[in-house]
């Protein structure tokens, strides 16, 4: 089971329209669940990545192999991703990817991290983030099976 835990609420329903896309993709091959905690709105971001740690928190439980989208994490490629993903499910089939706030993460859940994954030096919204992680997870099934898919 993968589980993708996310800071704030996608609002705009194009969003969702291409989030409920991947999910229904993805079905073919996982169980994938999308878990959104709330934005903290905090004039001290310490507080604000303190608190949505707190929510964070409550739906891990100990058991999961944990990867922080980071922007100072690993980079792969498509298929390096896949291969690090077969690796990663032969040990472990609870997988959670954490998407923080637009303040980033807390250090205690960075510290918790098995592996930090990073797409880019560049800063993506979170909502369309949040995309581009689901394509990259149905991306990795499609190469795992030998599938093809368009590049």
């Amino acid at each position: 089971m993968i589980k993708v835990i996310c800071v704030g609420k996608i609002k705009e329903k194009f969003y969702r329209y291409a989030i409920a896309e991947y999910l229904k993709r993805l079905s073919k091959y996982t169980k994938l669940e999308v878990i959104e905690v709330e934005d903290i709105d905090n004039q001290n971001p310490q507080i604000s990545m303190s608190k949505e740690k707190d929510l964070i928190l409550r739906h891990l439980n100990g058991k999961e192999y944990i990867i922080t989208m980071e922007i100072e994490g690993q980079k792969f490629n498509s298929v390096d991703l896949s291969q690090k993903l077969t690796k990663i499910l032969s040990i472990n089939p609870n997988i959670v990817f954490i998407i923080g706030g637009s303040n980033g993460l807390d250090l205690e859940i960075k510290k918790i991290s098995n592996l930090k994954l990073s797409f880019s030096d560049l800063t993506f919204p979170h909502q369309l983030f949040r995309i581009m992680l689901l394509e990259q997870i149905y991306r990795c099934f499609k190469i795992i099976n030998n599938e093809s898919y368009h590049k």
